[in-house]
């Protein structure tokens, strides 16, 4: 059996500080990057069944917060899989398990093409942050096109819940979609027995 403890842990911290931050977008995230930075800092913690790939990337939801102030998610990436150019709505924050993604900013260019940023590399323990203030559009892909890559997901919301967009970058043009989840049961936490 797996031992989650270091997920437990990361929760039960990400809890504190949304009951200490009181909404407030800066600190949870400079709360959430040190509590990220730990978790994904060792790779043996993530149960097997929220690492599997598939014919398209999965989103697996390991926790969502009771009053839904964050969700976490195991994002799993098979060989050359990509996302296409979407947002969040809401603050996030991406730290690199396992393999490696290479992420690309977008920014709207009034009713012309989209203007795309610098493609970037996240390595094992590096993270990225989106946010409406602070850059909220991108796409990302596995930078591996020999196995999965994994990345852990936070994120301001029950993000499989999030009405967002994904954008056409030839015109700029969203569409909304939810994204909900790959899977139907969650890790249990609280037991304590595998840890």
């Amino acid at each position: 059996m797996t031992d989650i403890s270091p997920l437990r842990d990361f929760v039960t911290g990400m809890t504190d500080l949304a009951e200490t931050s009181d909404g407030d977008e800066n600190a949870m995230i400079a709360g959430t990057r040190d509590l990220l930075a730990k978790l994904v800092s060792r790779d043996d913690w993530l149960p097997e069944e929220f690492t599997r790939d598939g014919d398209t990337y999965r989103q697996y939801l390991l926790h969502c917060d009771p009053k839904q102030r964050f969700s976490v998610v195991s994002f799993v990436w098979g060989p050359g899989q990509t996302t296409p150019v979407h947002d969040h709505m809401v603050w996030g924050l991406i730290g690199m398990l396992r393999g490696a993604e290479i992420g690309q900013r977008f920014a709207p260019d009034g009713d012309g093409p989209m203007i795309a940023g610098v493609e970037e590399t996240l390595e094992q323990g590096d993270i990225e942050v989106v946010s409406p203030t602070l850059g909220d559009i991108h796409k990302v892909s596995n930078a591996l096109s020999d196995r999965a890559s994994i990345s852990i997901h936070v994120y301001g919301a029950n993000i499989g819940a999030v009405s967002r967009h994904v954008f056409d970058p030839a015109t700029g043009a969203p569409k909304e979609f939810i994204s909900g989840y790959s899977n139907e049961t969650v890790p249990n936490l609280w037991d304590l027995s595998g840890s």
